[in-house]
């Protein structure tokens, strides 16, 4: 059955669950020229990515029998640029944390890229189904915002490439877009301009994402005021986070990459306990620091209006007490040891 699309209506309901119709007046007063010269201030402020992120694919944990495969994709929140080794970058921290809970080794590979956009993510689903994917983690739509894509665009690229990787069996989870009213560089009002954007864009995120049996977790809520408020968060550039940040990011996505490789997740509580149309849940999850907005499988009704069209919303704490994430085997010989048990 034809799936819906996201599109304007997506980012449009977003808005206002979020903020309600008198910020879009708000918006539109301030003048597109005003928008325009502070947003060039801003990126000469904030300065184009020069450093390269370090480098954590390899395979993670000392088990027997066969790795799952980890791909990281999206923009350099992605990749950890801002990080000093590969053990801090996100995707170590996921691949670590997974293959501990889990048992097994975890392959990982990162096919994101520095200053990606949403346009982007074809060619690197591309790349990264040359081979298997059991696990694919999608970080995108910073850039998408500070280059002023619209947020129905953007929303639909990400559906697509969720809807192309969810047709090869992997579990999806994808951090919605940031909170940029956070990054310090950035002066009024451009800032709340940044927050407004950032924050319609993450809520026609969710949409696609769920619409394409994929899971959503509302990063943007979860972290702002901690990023706001804690400035060791951040990396020296004041735009990327910290090791410490990405931390934080790791923490909030992991749970519900767990819970959907079995794993019983018990402090996962729901937001509500109705089923509702992709688009409501969006705008609740908007609402909701740490929110995760998620497919409905099986309910009644679901399969007359297609994958993903009805979602509930779920909030997961972040794991805590379950010790250190498993390190990457460094030596070639090791991962031959371990293949096949």
């Amino acid at each position: 059955m034809k799936l819906q699309k996201p599109g304007r209506r997506a980012a449009w309901v977003g808005i206002r669950g979020a903020y309600g119709s008198g910020a879009i007046g708000a918006v539109g007063a301030l003048g597109y020229g005003l928008i325009r010269a502070e947003a060039s201030l801003a990126r000469r402020a904030i300065g184009e990515p020069t450093d390269q992120p370090p480098d954590p694919t390899g395979v993670y944990g000392r088990y027997l029998g066969p790795a799952l495969r980890l791909v990281m994709i999206g923009d350099s929140s992605s990749t950890g640029l801002g990080c000093e080794t590969p053990a801090q970058t996100p995707g170590a921290l996921l691949a670590g944390g997974i293959a501990r809970d889990l048992k097994r080794r975890v392959r990982l590979d990162v096919v994101g890229v520095v200053g990606g956009r949403s346009a982007d993510l074809d060619v690197q689903v591309a790349r990264a189904m040359e081979s298997p994917i059991d696990l694919a983690v999608i970080m995108i739509g910073a850039n998408d915002v500070t280059h002023r894509v619209l947020p129905g665009d953007a929303a639909r690229d990400l559906g697509r490439a969720v809807k192309t990787l969810r047709a090869t069996g992997a579990v999806v989870v994808v951090g919605t877009c940031p909170d940029l009213g956070t990054v310090k560089p950035l002066l009024e009002p451009l800032r709340t301009l940044a927050a407004f954007w950032s924050r319609r864009l993450a809520a026609a995120q969710a949409v696609a994402v769920v619409e394409n049996d994929g899971i959503a977790v509302t990063l943007g809520g979860l972290l702002a005021q901690e990023f706001s408020e804690q400035p060791h968060l951040w990396s020296a550039d004041r735009f990327h986070p910290s090791p410490l940040g990405y931390r934080r990011v790791a923490d909030a996505l992991l749970p519900s990459l767990l819970e959907q490789m079995g794993v019983e997740i018990p402090v996962s509580v729901p937001v509500s306990t109705e089923v509702q149309d992709a688009y409501i849940a969006a705008a609740v999850a908007a609402r909701e620091p740490g929110a995760s907005v998620e497919t409905v499988e099986g309910a009644e009704g679901v399969a007359a209006v297609g994958p993903g069209r009805l979602a509930r919303v779920v909030r997961r704490l972040p794991l805590v007490g379950r010790g250190a994430p498993d390190e990457r085997l460094d030596d070639p010989g090791d991962e031959e040891e371990f293949e096949g048990g």
